[in-house]
């Protein structure tokens, strides 16, 4: 918790200065009314001072508006603080997740960092708002609370320290088994956000193999546990709050016991002893107030580290510190004897790895399933890092050169096409912002989409559903073509990219891009052999390493591979 505040307090330190002292001001406020209530008792009301009376009462109430105005004040402080910090918890959190390499998201997992970004974050708020009104304001009052009961009677302090250590007591016994509490509890949640995750991402699947009353079972049971954890929590919760106020009752009717039999004996006055009471009730409340605190700082804590795991995973895509620039020549890319495996993995997912292409050339890559095609763009991306070798983009190695600088390079158009909620023009100027609507409109051209988008309701305005769900799979990847060819990249990644096009079509994308390409380094995944047959270069892939590489005549030649792949695509009069 510590070090998770200690992120972020800077900019509060003011703010949190304030906050001590309209504290401090209600505190002064609450502890000077029982004194002269006291006063009142003992010399007003038992001699019948009128005036003396009016006087006080007036003081009284001044006192009373003064501490509430304090009390406002120190809320909208403690608030704003709290609000402020879930704010600044959040931009890190999100800014420190969004330099995570592909590694790192699977590490942690997506419904994870929902919930940490979410609920761990909430819980941290609400910690600081009570420990602003509590925890800094409960000690204030307990010392002096004390210290203006022992002016009163120092004889019946003895009962004020056998409660207060009981319910210290009663605190630690809680503690101790609500903090292995928490900790379970934050994990159920991970567990019900993952289930309701993969349960409304997938509700096609799940609908199309009618599995609706097993996703129910499986929500049921994730929630279950989750009930059944927070319900063990609420029971001890439960048997707390009575216990608690059993003791301030018996701790008054101490107060009046004894204090009766001094008033009895003349070495105690009535209004001190009420005066007492009210003390020892204030010192009383204030640790209950801050047991309640000690309640919510075990899952506080827990939410904290679990923030903390977040921001202090030390990145594996990292920028030098001192980048270096590429020149302005045409890109050239060469692969170096590469080499990446998977964390866990027992098997390399690419090995010695080595080509080049250069600007105007179409580089394809074909291979069977799990052959590496993907893992290769992935690595030009930098989303992974090579474990042995080196890309190069103008014989200079990738993790020389900044992220932005080169990403700000690549086209990339990946296997699952993505579209977020918005317009049509939204989703292609998602490449550049600063596209106008004739280059938006000759992007969706190239990528074969502008007859589509021309013939929806709005047109370009349109709206997409989040995730693309009101466009077929066919249009998401030609409107995800068009959003890389408006960036004019100088390397375009297609990964698979062509697959839920007709040949058609397909065919009329390639002769279109050729036009817009001359400039470019080209490389195409594809498992279609039409679409990669007029490549300057093909690579075929093989369990992660290269069994062939050149023109589509001389692999077709030379290569078994590729000619397996080509004899399950066309017949033997086709291939004539």
């Amino acid at each position: 918790m510590i070090k998770l505040l200690s992120r972020f307090y800077e900019p509060y330190v003011w703010q949190i200065a304030l906050a001590l002292v309209f504290l401090f001001g209600q505190a002064m406020c609450e502890l000077y009314l029982p004194n002269v209530m006291s006063d009142v008792v003992n010399r007003g009301m038992m001699q019948g001072d009128i005036h003396y009376i009016t006087s006080k009462g007036v003081i009284m109430l001044f006192v009373t508006l003064a501490g509430s105005i304090f009390s406002v004040v120190a809320s909208f402080i403690a608030a704003r603080i709290a609000m402020s910090f879930g704010r600044d918890c959040r931009d890190e959190l999100f800014t420190k997740v969004e330099g995570y390499s592909l590694n790192e998201f699977d590490k942690i997992g997506t419904a994870s960092l929902i919930t940490r970004t979410t609920n761990d974050i909430t819980q941290v708020q609400n910690f600081l708002v009570m420990a602003f009104r509590f925890m800094l304001y409960s000690p204030i009052m307990c010392i002096g609370g004390f210290i203006m009961a022992y002016s009163k009677n120092h004889s019946l302090i003895w009962i004020l320290f056998l409660s207060v250590f009981i319910l210290l007591a009663i605190m630690v016994l809680v503690a101790r088994n609500v903090v292995p509490l928490f900790q379970v509890m934050q994990k159920k949640v991970d567990k019900l956000n993952l289930t309701m995750r993969e349960s409304l991402t997938g509700i096609r699947v799940i609908r199309s193999f009618s599995k609706m009353e097993f996703e129910r079972v499986r929500f049921m049971e994730a929630n279950g546990e989750l009930t059944q954890t927070a319900i063990k929590v609420n029971r001890i919760m439960a048997v707390m709050q009575p216990i608690m106020m059993l003791i301030i009752n018996f701790t008054t009717l101490a107060v009046v016991w004894f204090g009766g039999i001094k008033i009895s004996q003349n070495t105690m006055q009535i209004g001190d002893m009420m005066a007492f009471m009210q003390y020892i009730m204030t010192i009383l409340f204030s640790i209950i107030m801050v047991a309640v605190m000690f309640v919510m700082i075990p899952r506080a804590q827990v939410s904290s580290g679990r923030i903390n795991e977040v921001l202090d995973v030390d990145s594996e895509i990292k920028d030098p510190l001192h980048p270096k620039k590429l020149n302005e020549d045409k890109i050239k890319l060469a692969f170096n004897n590469v080499g990446f495996s998977y964390t866990g993995a027992e098997q390399p997912a690419l090995s010695n790895i080595s080509f080049e292409t250069n600007c105007g050339e179409i580089t394809a890559i074909i291979g069977g399933t799990g052959s590496g095609k993907t893992t290769l763009l992935n690595l030009i991306t930098r989303f992974y890092d090579v474990s042995e070798g080196s890309i190069t983009l103008n014989d200079v190695d990738i993790r020389e050169i900044s992220q932005d600088t080169l990403r700000g390079k690549i086209g990339f158009v990946p296997q699952g096409p993505v579209l977020f909620s918005g317009t049509v023009t939204d989703n292609i100027r998602f490449a550049d912002k600063t596209a106008s609507m004739e280059e938006v409109e000759q992007a969706a051209k190239v990528a074969q989409a502008y007859d589509f988008i021309s013939k929806m309701p709005q047109g370009f305005d349109s709206d997409i559903a989040q995730g693309g769900t009101n466009v077929s799979g066919g249009q998401k990847q030609r409107i995800s073509i068009a959003r890389a060819v408006i960036r004019k990249p100088e390397i375009y990644a297609f990964d698979d990219s062509f697959s839920a096009l007709d040949l058609k079509t397909d065919a009329q994308l390639r002769a279109a891009l050729k036009s817009e390409i001359l400039n470019s380094t080209v490389l195409i995944v594809a498992q279609r052999i039409s679409t990669i047959m007029d490549a300057d270069r093909i690579i075929v892939l093989e369990d992660g390493k290269i069994v062939g590489i050149g023109k589509h005549d001389e692999l077709l030649r030379d290569c078994t591979v590729y000619k397996e792949i080509v004899a399950s695509q066309f017949s033997e009069e086709e291939l004539k």
